[in-house]
């Protein structure tokens, strides 16, 4: 490694928890030029990859990866998790992923922050080695936090790595973490939660109703799952409403004008409503009264509506129908 040419360089995947950035600083301070890739769908982002990028200068690869992602959570070989999580081979497929970049740029191995015993589920010794087995990349995953706990990889066998260097870390405790991140200086990192959305009950329910009525998902149907009262009714039509102006706004920023519904009272406040993929006009005419239900109207008075649709707009009268018409459609 006296040279540039020759120096070690490991591209690890980044969460941007303390984890992912302790596993870099601890290859860099052997002289290895790490840097990171994040990967980003509707489920998760990467945000916290990015300040961990700034605040380390790690240099940081952002990939969306939503198209191929769908393919696999549609059908994941280990099945989900306690929601619609499908970890062991959500990890899989980015190691593989990451692996593809490793080759196409020069890296000599793979490395992640993950930690042996800390994840009930996902971070046992035969859910790494599951990982690993489906990742395209054998031997060359290094998790330098743990990896005296694990077996030898390429990387330390080649001498690319000193194992003895690495740590040997295990279970839920997170104390050593944090004294090492004090060593390396490091005070500004997220707290352990989860980010991916598939963990969430609410969200998960709503995106298995999603594919159980559409063999096709647009990503912006995807945000679309994190915002608003989300009703299926029983002709299969699905209502989105909005309950708050900042979901409002998120619900009009990501419909689709080319194929989506969308209702708005006109002279009272109220909601944004949103009929995906449309409806038809008995259905509007209903979605159209629910909207008023939930506005500030009073009882009995009929309302003007803008809809927005794929033929243009138009405006649409209709009186208040209380909320709880459709309240036995509700996604929970």
């Amino acid at each position: 490694m006296s040279s540039d040419s020759k120096k070690v360089r490991a591209l690890g995947l980044c969460s941007g928890g303390l984890d992912s950035i302790l596993s870099a600083l601890v290859l860099r301070e052997q002289g290895i030029a790490v840097e990171w890739i994040t990967f980003e769908t509707p489920f998760f982002s990467s945000d916290k990859a990015e300040k961990a990028s700034q605040h380390t200068g790690v240099p940081l690869t952002v990939r969306n990866i939503t198209l191929v992602y769908l393919e696999m959570l549609r059908n994941p070989r280990c099945g989900y998790g306690q929601h619609m999580n499908p970890c062991l081979d959500c990890h899989a497929l980015m190691f593989r992923l990451a692996g593809e970049v490793m080759q196409d740029r020069g890296f000599h191995f793979l490395f992640s922050g993950e930690v042996v015993g800390q994840r009930p589920m996902s971070q046992t010794k035969p859910s790494l080695r599951y990982v690993e087995k489906h990742s395209g990349a054998e031997g060359y995953i290094l998790r330098p936090l743990s990896a005296r706990k694990l077996p030898e990889t390429i990387p330390e066998k080649e001498g690319w790595v000193k194992r003895e260097l690495l740590l040997g870390l295990s279970g839920r405790s997170r104390k050593p973490q944090m004294e090492l991140a004090d060593k390396f200086g490091i005070t500004d990192y997220p707290a352990p939660a989860g980010g991916c959305l598939l963990t969430d009950k609410g969200y998960s329910n709503r995106l298995g109703d999603l594919f159980a009525h559409q063999e096709s998902h647009a990503e912006n149907e995807l945000h679309l799952l994190k915002y608003g009262r989300h009703f299926r009714l029983e002709n299969g039509a699905k209502l989105i409403i909005g309950r708050s102006e900042k979901e409002n706004e998120q619900i009009v920023r990501y419909h689709n004008p080319d194929t989506d519904m969308l209702l708005n009272t006109e002279d009272i406040p109220g909601p944004a409503l949103l009929i995906p993929r449309g409806c038809d006009r008995d259905t509007l005419l209903l979605a159209a009264s629910v909207c008023v239900g939930y506005s500030k109207a009073s009882a009995d008075v009929s309302v003007s509506l803008t809809l927005a649709e794929p033929g243009g707009r138009e405006v649409i009268r209709a009186k208040r129908v209380s909320p709880d018409t459709i309240r036995p459609f509700l996604l929970l």
